[in-house]
């Protein structure tokens, strides 16, 4: 089956139409920065002008979305407008595109990609995903099974949340080297084996694609692997969600 999967970050949108079978993209890439300010009706008017319209889609669409998803409703927001908490996502790009779509939260999206096609493919035991990027998205699997919407980007670190100590965007705005950056990360990485002592991390987000140039800084108990798809995991799991929300 053919899907689009759409990824709503902090940053930037990105969408394609993916083969669920396969788990590989069918179409180019879409890339376009996040609105701002990004509220619902500014992000959905340009999905549907960037992306729908762009790839002359009007079938189903899987959408990942940054915060806690319920049944396609949001139920809090991060590193995007707080006007979505409350807003039934579905029912409102439906509405505005004429395409049924599916939405679940962004982390999660990019877990099942990366469980179903990727590093985490025929994992048993308790795999964490890591997204890191705007934030630190985090899905959490239990012998395949997805447990939903865990936010341990956000728990408190040094009186802030995680994701304002080591993610990718304050790697980039306290411009600090690698070595200095993983060594937060690792500080992060201890708090939440402290809690799950998960078997297998997956490293996703944009910097996945260099992850050969800090993996030996690293440091963890459990065995620490790159995302396969990379920051393609986000579209794909969207769409892969849909297909299975269709079965």
């Amino acid at each position: 089956m053919k899907i689009l999967g759409i990824d709503i970050g902090g940053s930037g949108i990105k969408g394609g139409i993916v083969n669920t079978k396969t788990g590989k993209l069918v179409s180019q890439k879409i890339r376009f920065e996040t609105p701002s300010p990004s509220s619902p009706k500014r992000v959905i008017k340009k999905i549907k002008k960037n992306i729908i319209k762009e790839l002359d889609w009007n079938k189903y669409v899987g959408c990942g979305f940054p915060g806690i998803v319920n049944k396609n409703k949001i139920l809090s927001a991060a590193n995007v407008s707080n006007k979505w908490v409350g807003v039934n996502v579905s029912k409102r790009i439906s509405r505005k595109t004429g395409c049924e779509s599916f939405v679940l939260n962004d982390a999660d999206a990019a877990g099942l990609a990366e469980m179903k096609y990727g590093s985490g493919k025929n994992k048993k035991g308790t795999v964490l995903m890591i997204t890191v990027g705007t934030g630190l998205g985090t899905s959490i699997f239990i012998d395949g099974k997805l447990i939903p919407n865990i936010e341990f980007g956000h728990l408190k670190m040094y009186g802030d949340c995680a994701e304002k100590y080591a993610s990718n965007s304050v790697r980039k705005q306290l411009d600090l080297s690698m070595n200095d950056w993983c060594s937060r990360f690792n500080e992060y990485i201890k708090y939440v084996e402290d809690l799950i002592s998960p078997d297998l991390i997956i490293f996703g987000g944009g910097i996945s694609k260099y992850f050969n140039e800090y993996d030996s800084l690293l440091k963890s108990r459990s065995k620490i692997l790159p995302a396969k798809l990379e920051n393609d995991a986000g579209i794909i799991g969207a769409a892969l969600y849909t297909s299975l929300s269709l079965e």
